[in-house]
């Protein structure tokens, strides 16, 4: 009778974390994995921990009827008598508390190790994909900064380009100067020239 209690409180402690459950499923099937499988780790997660609240809570019982049979035994004419019976029961309860427990743990491992296992297996399976889209990245990148470096060499051509126009500019206009101061030079000292001539002659 206990232990069909136990049952029930196992299943309605399974229907509460199905939500939460199903949570997880999304998730898990956003990453890849198998919806079925999934859904089927969920289920078996989910009957781990109602085992494990199930066992727990079983064992905190049978600690309370102990106590409470150990205090009505003295009551009664054989009380180290009714004490050893309570004992035994309470021995075999927690027995039973502990073996649900443990075996929710164990299936709660089992399940982790089969969502990792199928982790591993996809991420396996997937890293020659991954190895491409590393591989065309590094590529885009590198493509990027060789035509950067092509328009910087190309910018610094350009202005180096344009310096030079300018700087050929600049001695052409003082080539233009000299030429002009040149001819003035030589106009003005023309005209002396034939001043001073003309004073000779007028001297004479």
């Amino acid at each position: 009778m206990e232990h069909r209690s136990l049952q029930v409180a196992a299943g309605l402690i399974l229907l509460l974390l199905l939500p939460c459950g199903t949570a997880w499923a999304a998730r898990e099937a956003e990453a890849g994995a198998d919806a079925g499988q999934v859904a089927d780790w969920d289920r078996r997660l989910a009957r781990a921990k109602a085992m494990q609240r199930a066992g727990s809570a079983a064992h905190a019982e049978a600690t309370a009827r102990l106590e409470s049979e150990k205090k009505a035994c003295f009551k009664k004419f054989r009380v180290n008598d009714c004490q050893g019976e309570a004992r035994q029961r309470y021995v075999a309860a927690v027995k039973e508390a502990r073996r649900e427990e443990n075996e929710g743990k164990a299936l709660e491992r089992q399940v982790k190790k089969e969502r990792l296992g199928d982790k591993d297996a996809r991420r396996i399976e997937d890293a020659p994909r991954r190895a491409a889209d590393l591989e065309e990245r590094q590529a885009a990148t590198r493509e990027e900064r060789a035509a950067a470096a092509a328009n910087r060499e190309e910018r610094i051509a350009d202005k180096a380009a344009k310096a030079e126009e300018g700087e050929a500019r600049r001695r052409a206009n003082e080539a233009r100067i000299r030429e002009k101061q040149a001819k003035h030079d030589r106009r003005v000292a023309e005209k002396m020239e034939k001043a001073r001539r003309r004073e000779a002659e007028a001297g004479n």
